[in-house]
């Protein structure tokens, strides 16, 4: 069977399969729309969970961002995991034992205030609506290589089926459609992966694949990619950082933290029938997270290396000397994978020289050495430019592996961004109708009337954020990086202040939120111009790009939290105190059912 109908027959079933499930499992009351009834299962939810969170950066972008930065992507890993844990261990029993259906209603409740709750809507939004860009990004990427369209009809295609699965299903829906994701997605990431594993290394566990010899040879993987990668100009594959320590330390805190502030994965510990509840499928998430994040490293360092060996073989296959024209491939014998993914403009060669060759290098190396040897060989620049983010859905065609696999990946790609996408949608949907049309403007509307809203208010939010993904600021997982930094900067700071000291009241909570977002939400804009025009930079304002200690603005996000909670406690300390009641509710939400009371005694 040709790939290309076997892509449209695998994506068409996950596609069927599920909107059947949305409509199988739909909502008929606020609760089940927004907490799917309190009654999902903590294994199920644990997978819907580590669907919601394995978002296109993950499984799309964040082993090609590894493949392109080599140790330094490490951030990544090292941010979203140490989140989820900081999220599992510290948030989430607390604010379900709260009982509500949202983070801006726990706010509201906790700081006493419909003011604190609007902004923490605010925050949410700005948060939620940037990180969906980076979703839709995905999902233009994966339709346009593999179903022959372009990314914008690609994503447009995406819009439609988010819709069906999302507005008719609630949360409920979500829930188990999510289920079904999880499976496809693991499926997707883990097979081609072992594939990969033993044709280059001989063991099928990437994990320990990547730490293996080259078949038939005695080099490790990652040494042979160190010398390779060096030869073509590029740092040190398994040392190279992102600039400095400190920034590198700084992205991932705001990774981190802005992964415990992000409301849509707290909002899926809601729909579990307790707090006990809520920490096993805590538990079970992490477990299924942890599949496809011990097996990203293997994924991108595998790709790195049969990418070079397809373009450069000489390179690779035969330790030819690198700056010999003769060890790149000519134009006109590239391989077929490179001409379907050519057709998507993610990936572009020009040839700079005129000799009809690839030539693949680090034309920003500023050793004279290299640069010597360069121009020696004719080279007058790199003449390859691939996306990072088309480096795993084009791994299996570059290893030529089955048609099936390739499809499979297809579906894979497209779950991980729909699945993060619908979630993401429920926390924009919940936020304006439950926190915003029934909490502040019309507190007396009916169930009907606010399911009908929160319906509304997802159409909307699928229309905005489709044609933000259409105008892009950059890569699925560099946009998502900022989404998180906003989250870390604004929400989890306020999170954190509700939950572990009573003494913080409703004005310090307000100006601690709104400043972690506008002095992140400022460094960004000056970096980024008007943010959501691809490709402007504004850096006047501030002096220079990085301008503060180095730190880009993906990273800056732990900077706001910072900020946040200076002027948060700053505020609370020449400001009334909160209430008697909200401070014992306080007390009540941390300290288990059944514990003693402490009085110094014992």
């Amino acid at each position: 069977m040709e790939l290309q109908t076997t892509i449209y027959i695998v994506v068409g079933l996950s596609f069927a399969l599920y909107i059947g499930i949305a409509f199988w499992a739909r909502a008929g009351s606020t609760s089940e729309f927004y907490a799917a009834g309190g009654s999902v299962h903590p294994v199920m939810n644990g997978m819907a969970t580590a669907a919601d969170w394995m978002s296109a950066a993950s499984f799309i972008s964040m082993a090609g961002l590894i493949s392109n930065m080599g140790y330094g992507g490490g951030l990544f890993l090292m941010g979203w995991t140490g989140g989820y844990v900081l999220l599992a261990m510290l948030l989430a029993p607390y604010l379900r034992k709260f009982g509500k259906f949202t983070v801006p209603q726990f706010i509201g409740d906790r700081f006493y205030s419909k003011s604190a709750s609007t902004v923490a809507v605010l925050c949410l939004l700005t948060a939620s609506i940037t990180y969906i860009i980076g979703q839709m990004t995905g999902v233009g990427v994966a339709f346009s290589r593999f179903l022959g369209v372009s990314s914008e009809v690609g994503i447009y295609v995406g819009m439609g089926i988010v819709f069906l699965y999302a507005v008719f299903g609630g949360m409920k829906g979500i829930t188990y459609t999510q289920v079904a994701q999880y499976i496809v997605l693991i499926l997707a990431y883990t097979i081609p992966a072992i594939f990969i594993s033993l044709q280059l290394t001989g063991n099928p566990i990437p994990q320990l694949g990547l730490g293996s010899s080259l078949e038939g040879q005695s080099v490790p993987l990652l040494t042979k990619l160190d010398q390779v990668v060096t030869d073509l100009g590029f740092g040190k594959y398994t040392t190279a950082l992102p600039g400095s320590m400190l920034n590198m330390f700084m992205y991932t805190l705001s990774l981190m933290i802005g992964t415990a502030g992000l409301p849509h994965v707290i909002m899926r510990f809601f729909t579990v029938p307790s707090v006990k509840d809520a920490r096993s499928s805590a538990g079970w998430a992490l477990v299924f997270i942890a599949i496809l994040y011990t097996t990203a490293p293997a994924v991108a360092a595998m790709a790195k290396t049969n990418l070079i060996r397809t373009i450069t073989p000489g390179v690779v296959m035969k330790d030819a000397n690198v700056y010999d024209k003769e060890g790149a491939i000519k134009y006109e014998e590239r391989p077929d994978w490179m001409k379907r993914w050519e057709k998507t403009g993610l990936l572009k060669f020009a040839d700079k020289n005129g000799d009809g060759r690839i030539q693949y290098y680090n034309d920003k190396n500023k050793n004279p050495e290299f640069v010597k040897k360069a121009e020696e060989a004719g080279w007058k620049g790199n003449e390859l430019d691939v996306n990072a983010d088309i480096i795993v859905l084009a791994n299996p065609e570059i290893a030529l592996l089955p048609n099936w696999v390739i499809a499979l990946v297809a579906a894979g790609g497209l779950a991980a961004a729909l699945s993060t996408a619908a979630g993401l949608l429920m926390a924009i949907s919940s936020a304006v109708s439950h926190d915003l049309v029934k909490g502040v403007f019309a507190p007396d509307i009916s169930e009907k009337g606010e399911l009908l809203a929160g319906k509304i208010a997802m159409a909307v939010a699928i229309v905005i954020s489709g044609w933000l993904g259409l105008n892009p600021p950059g890569f699925a997982a560099g946009t998502v990086a900022l989404a998180f930094g906003i989250a870390a900067s604004s929400l989890f700071p306020a999170i954190m202040m509700g939950i572990f000291s009573k003494k913080m009241n409703k004005e310090g909570a307000m100006a601690g939120m709104l400043s972690g977002l506008f002095i992140t939400l400022f460094y960004v804009f000056a970096h980024k111009g008007i943010f959501f025009i691809k490709g402007t930079e504004y850096l006047g304002v501030i002096g220079g790009a990085n301008s503060f200690f180095g730190i880009t603005p993906e990273a800056f996000g732990a900077v706001g939290a910072i900020f946040n909670f200076i002027v948060a406690f700053a505020v609370d300390k020449v400001t009334k105190e909160p209430p008697e009641h909200i401070q014992h509710m306080v007390e009540a939400v941390r300290i288990p059912r059944g514990s003693k009371a402490v009085d110094g005694a014992h």
